[in-house]
């Protein structure tokens, strides 16, 4: 019955390890920002199921960085989040900034250019962040800037629906002190 007294031994060994060890929180969270689009209703049926737009994102922190500075800088594409490539994907054919966008799964890439930004929608998916192809491209959409007075520390994609009426809205990002935006509407 030697086992019993290395078992114990190792339980004495390991506790104390374990209780030293402290969780540390990751330089990055992941999010999701989620449109959901409701389908007409007939009498009489059953409601059809919701249509939705997703955009799936890893969350940076500005963590003291001056952010619209890092993101000032003309020809140098932004992943527009963290770690692994940002990915919408869509269940319905929808515009964004007046350019098409069929129901499917695309990346989301961001670039300065002459002193504008631009949303990159990429058809390559699943790649690590930083790995951009500009011939995978599907458009290239303007985005408005503008600057906030008070900066916000963790990027933040949302889709903002309408109060009512049809399916349109606003895309925004933020974040630091810098504001994004364009127009989204569903065509289905």
């Amino acid at each position: 019955m030697r086992v019993l007294p290395l078992l114990a031994a190792t339980l004495l060994v390991a506790s104390p390890l374990a209780a030293q060890q402290k969780l540390t929180a990751a330089a990055s969270t992941r999010a999701t920002a989620t449109l959901t689009l409701n389908q007409p209703r007939v009498q009489g049926q059953p409601a059809p199921a919701a249509l939705t737009v997703k955009v799936d994102y890893g969350v940076p922190h500005a963590r003291g960085r001056d952010v619209p500075a890092e993101l000032s800088k003309d020809g140098t594409v932004w992943r527009t989040g963290a770690n692994s490539s940002t990915t919408m994907t869509t269940d319905v054919d929808f515009t964004v900034g007046g350019q098409k966008v069929p129901k499917g799964s695309y990346s989301l890439y961001s670039i300065r250019e002459g002193g504008k930004y631009f949303l990159i929608i990429n058809k390559n998916t699943g790649q690590w962040g930083t790995e951009y192809d500009a011939s995978k491209d599907l458009v290239r959409v303007p985005l408005k800037a503008k600057m906030l007075s008070e900066p916000v520390e963790s990027l933040q994609i949302t889709f903002v629906p309408p109060a009512s009426g049809p399916a349109t809205g606003a895309l925004t990002i933020m974040w630091g002190k810098l504001h994004l935006s364009t127009e989204w509407a569903a065509t289905n």
